[in-house]
């Protein structure tokens, strides 16, 4: 064991108990963040980064980025921010990072003639580093009009382009680079070279377009639509011109999720370099259930990757992966204090059979604490050893103060597991565990089913109180629809009635369905109201996550105290911390960890006989020795008893 010299025991003494402030400067106002100078200061190698991704980079991956403080920090950006749109993850090559460099190189190269700026600032360079070459061209070079082209290309529309458009470029006043042509902004007459002649025929859209259409067919039409053969009113410019430029301009970014970067401050002490680069997304959902045995509240979470990399055992034949998920709560809106927090393994292994259906289906983690009341913000982070691999998520939690009849929030599973009562795990309420999906997405086949649970109906409203359970599908119903009433007189009266409704979806049309939970007390009177969602597929079956969770003994319950105490003095009520800890403590006075925190926490209110009451429990354990003799020592050297805290610290020295 490590030892402590007496004079450090003595000195760490005086300092926790003492409690004497130290010394104070004022604080500075922090500067206003300057993205422009940061941009400025960047090794011309990240400057070079953020020319060729101009078009690309999500301004919140740019606000990241430029305010990172490492080159270190900024290379694994980078990789990152590639990764995210390699378009075959796991192969050798980046195919998409290989074709944007190409396009850097070749709008460099080609249309910085004729220009004062670098080809990647022209209109052209823009466009081309947007969507690449186009499929065809088309040149105007016609007596008449200005010089022109057009580039043709074929959309997606899932980026919500038309199947097939055009962007004409012109060069305008007859000189100089070409730049792209606005229908709004320009008009027909900017194309024509003899515009300046008849000013009122210029100031007629129609006149405009006949004298175009006379020259060149096609490029009349362009002259109004980059759609071709779409029609104009009064041949005037299209409306959609701006919602398709809108589309192109944005298609970069479509398709990338950027939260890999939203996080990168959160998780780059956290993760390991060689992990940072392997964000990969998921899907999660929590949920605070008073729990209907303990009638403490408990968040509850489902944490499910898109991803599973696994590897093979030969000697056992089975598939393998590791897992090391950590989990953090917060108060809303603040990254310090963290009030609790802990690290959970799962090493899982699979069969062929089983692994068939992970693959298919994906895997779940799912996990379980107590909470006390107050406003939180959940932070997960999920690593995988296998493929280096990692994913977060953050969810807000809401706990109520219990103080007037309440509902707890609505959870929708497919399936109800049924499981010892005395056995805390996730999403269970009695003997009653809902299976859940974080995708919140069913199939006809589900047996959907609303979990929920009444709290604090007084018992005279017992009778005449019942909760109404009600559904709106977004596409068609106007309103919402009753679909079920649950009456709290068929149930004996218990201050944490838990509740179960069955949703028939096979009467229900596919859809995302908004669902609202009533409480309704004597006389009509609502007492409280909750929402959730779920949405439903027209397909017969669907894929849900195979689910890991870990069930913990209500046995085990002084545990739960000691968290809720934790929590409590973190968030500054120490009342409430030392009530929860005295029950903890109550329960099981042997649990180590408990009196340790139990017994610091009370030399911290100056509560030194208290103190030395609480450690006595840990008299005679010899792995708790250091702590023992440590806290009894502060607290004699606190009630000013020097003679017994140099014993006790000169034993914890020895240690």
């Amino acid at each position: 064991m490590r030892r402590y010299p007496v004079v450090w025991i003595l000195i760490l003494g005086l300092s926790l108990a003492s409690g004497l402030p130290g010394q104070t400067t004022a604080q500075k106002k922090p500067k206003p963040f300057d993205a422009k100078a940061a941009e400025a200061a960047l090794d011309p190698t990240y400057q070079n980064f953020l020319k060729i991704t101009t078009y690309l980079i999500h301004p919140v991956e740019k606000d990241v980025f430029l305010k990172l403080t490492s080159n270190r920090d900024r290379d694994v950006f980078i990789e990152s921010f590639w990764k995210q749109r390699d378009p075959t993850p796991g192969t050798p090559e980046n195919e998409y990072r290989t074709e944007i460099f190409k396009r850097f190189q070749y709008v460099n190269q080609f249309y910085s003639r004729g220009t004062t700026r670098q080809g990647w600032q022209t209109d052209k360079g823009r466009i081309y580093m947007i969507l690449g070459a186009p499929v065809s061209k088309e040149y105007f070079h016609e007596l008449g009009v200005i010089p022109s082209e057009v580039w043709y290309y074929y959309g997606d529309a899932a980026k919500q382009l038309p199947p097939y458009f055009g962007i004409l470029f012109f060069q305008k006043g007859g000189v100089g680079e070409y730049r792209m042509y606005d229908a709004q902004v320009d008009g027909p007459a900017a194309l024509l070279e003899q515009h300046r002649d008849d000013p009122g025929a210029m100031a007629d859209n129609y006149l405009l377009w006949e004298k175009i259409y006379e020259i060149n067919p096609v490029l009349a039409d362009l002259s109004l639509s980059m759609i071709p053969g779409e029609t104009s009113t009064n041949f005037q410019p299209s409306l959609r011109n701006y919602t398709l430029l809108a589309a192109i301009y944005e298609s970069p970014r479509k398709d990338v999720n950027p939260s890999y970067a939203t996080h990168f401050f959160d998780y780059k002490g956290l993760v390991s370099t060689e992990y940072m680069t392997n964000m990969i997304e998921a899907q999660s959902m929590a949920a605070v259930i008073t729990d209907p045995v303990l009638g403490l509240p408990f968040v509850h979470f489902s944490l499910a990757p898109q991803k599973v990399s696994v590897d093979y055992y030969e000697p056992t034949e089975q598939y393998f992966c590791v897992f090391k998920l950590s989990v953090s709560l917060r108060p809303a809106g603040a990254k310090e204090p963290v009030l609790y927090q802990f690290t959970r393994d799962h090493s899982l292994y699979f069969t062929a059979e089983e692994m068939a259906r992970v693959r298919a289906n994906g895997l779940a983690f799912e996990e379980t604490f107590p909470v006390v009341e107050g406003d939180y913000t959940l932070s997960l982070l999920l690593q995988n050893e296998q493929g280096k691999e990692f994913c977060v998520a953050e969810k807000a939690v809401r706990v109520p103060a219990a103080n007037a009849p309440r509902l707890d929030p609505p959870q929708v599973g497919y399936q109800v597991s049924t499981y010892p009562a005395d056995v805390q795990l996730p999403f269970k309420r009695g003997d009653k565990k809902l299976v859940v999906d974080p995708k919140m997405m069913f199939a006809v086949q589900d047996q959907v089913v609303v979990h929920l649970a009444a709290l604090d109906v007084r018992p005279e409203d017992w009778p005449e109180t019942e909760v109404q359970i009600l559904l709106k599908g977004q596409k068609k119903a106007p309103a919402f629809q009753k679909m079920a009433t649950i009456k709290l007189a068929d149930f004996a009266y218990r201050k944490v009635q838990p509740l179960s409704q069955a949703i028939p979806v096979q009467a229900l049309a596919a859809d995302y369905y908004d669902l609202k939970v009533v409480l309704v007390g004597p006389g009509g009177k609502v007492l409280d109201e909750e929402t959730g969602g779920f949405g439903l597929v027209a397909e017969q079956a669907i894929g849900h996550p195979v689910a890991k969770a870990k069930g913990f003994s209500l046995a085990n319950k002084f545990i739960f105290y000691d968290i809720r105490a934790q929590q409590y003095d973190a968030i500054g009520r120490p009342a409430e911390a030392e009530a929860a800890w005295a029950q903890a403590f109550a329960l099981n006075p042997g649990y180590r960890n408990g009196v340790v925190n139990y017994a610091n926490f009370l030399l911290k209110q100056k509560k030194w006989d208290k103190a030395l009451e609480v450690v006595g429990s840990l008299k005679g354990d010899d792995k708790s020795r250091f702590e023992y003799f440590l806290i009894r020592g502060l607290a004699f050297m606190n009630k000013g008893d020097y003679s017994a805290a140099i014993g006790s610290l000169q034993e914890a020295n020895k240690i």
